[in-house]
C-alpha cells in the first residue's frame, strides 16, 4: 500500500534556530540604523540662502546613499526571510526608509 503523505514545512525550532535568528537580526538592524542616520542628515540639511548650493548637494547625496542602503538592507532581509530566520515584518523599515529617501530626493528636496 503506497500512501502519499502531505509533507508540511514547519519552521525549525530549538536553540539553534534562536541563535541563528538572533545573529540574523544583527545585520538588518545595523543597516536600518545607518539608513536612519543618513535620512536624518538628509532631512536636517537646509540651505542658508540662495548661494548655498553645497548644502542642497549634500542633502541629495545623503538621501541617495540612504536609498541605496535601504535597498541593500531589504535584499539582505529577503535572504534571511527566505531562509526562515526572520519574519516578513522585517521588510517594513527598509520600505519606509526607501520611501522617505525618495520623497527627499523628489518632492521634499530643499530649494535654493
Amino acid at each position: 500500500m503506497n500512501e502519499t503523505r502531505a509533507v508540511t514545512r514547519q519552521r525549525p525550532e530549538g536553540a539553534s534556530h534562536r541563535v541563528g535568528a538572533a545573529v540574523c537580526t544583527l545585520f538588518p538592524t545595523l543597516g536600518n540604523l545607518a539608513t536612519s542616520y543618513l535620512l536624518l542628515l538628509a532631512y536636517a540639511a537646509e540651505p542658508a540662502g540662495p548661494w548655498d548650493s553645497e548644502t542642497v548637494a549634500h542633502s541629495g547625496f545623503a538621501a541617495g546613499l540612504a536609498l541605496a542602503l535601504a535597498v541593500v538592507t531589504a535584499l539582505l532581509t529577503w535572504v534571511f526571510v527566505k531562509a526562515e530566520w526572520l519574519r516578513r515584518w522585517w521588510f517594513t523599515l527598509p520600505a519606509l526608509f526607501a520611501l522617505a529617501a525618495v520623497l527627499r530626493l523628489t518632492l521634499l528636496a530643499p530649494d535654493l
